[in-house]
């Protein structure tokens, strides 16, 4: 039908004529309640986000020179993230002569990978960014098998 008669059919029943395809020959129009739509889009795009898991990284610090106890304990703070999902960003920072010794830094993350074994696991290999040596531990359960 012609443009004219689309408008007039959609004010008699008191909608929108909301043209869908304009690169068609004829382009093809549709009747609807165009607030209507917008509303249900919004709504299903709200639903979509809120199904969405975000990828949170938590990032601990360690030192090549950690005494037993602290890395006790950022050791279970790093368990206890990756039980919650989350990813771990485990970062080795080196200063002045420590540089020098980097073999520590591999020793410490070696523990923490044979440590966290049944909770998670590293992903890919330590790299050194500047005087931090970093390493990302992902918990198991997002592992994609």
């Amino acid at each position: 039908m012609s443009a004219e008669e689309a408008l007039a059919a959609a004010e008699a029943r008191g909608l929108d004529l909301v043209e869908v395809a304009p690169d068609a020959d004829p382009p093809v129009c549709r009747i609807m309640d165009y607030g209507k739509y917008l509303y249900t889009e919004q709504k299903r795009m709200q639903a979509a986000k809120k199904k969405q898991k975000k990828i949170v990284v938590k990032e601990m610090k360690f030192r090549p020179k950690i005494d037993e106890h602290d890395y006790n304990f950022k050791k279970n703070h790093i368990i206890r993230f990756l039980k919650n999902g989350d990813r771990v960003k485990v970062t080795i920072r080196f200063r002045g002569r420590e540089l020098a010794h980097k073999n520590k830094g591999f020793e410490i993350l070696a523990r923490l990978k044979e440590d966290l074994e049944e909770i998670g696991y590293p992903e890919g290999k330590p790299t050194f960014d500047g005087i931090n040596m970093v390493q990302v531990f992902m918990p198991h359960n997002s592992k994609s098998k």
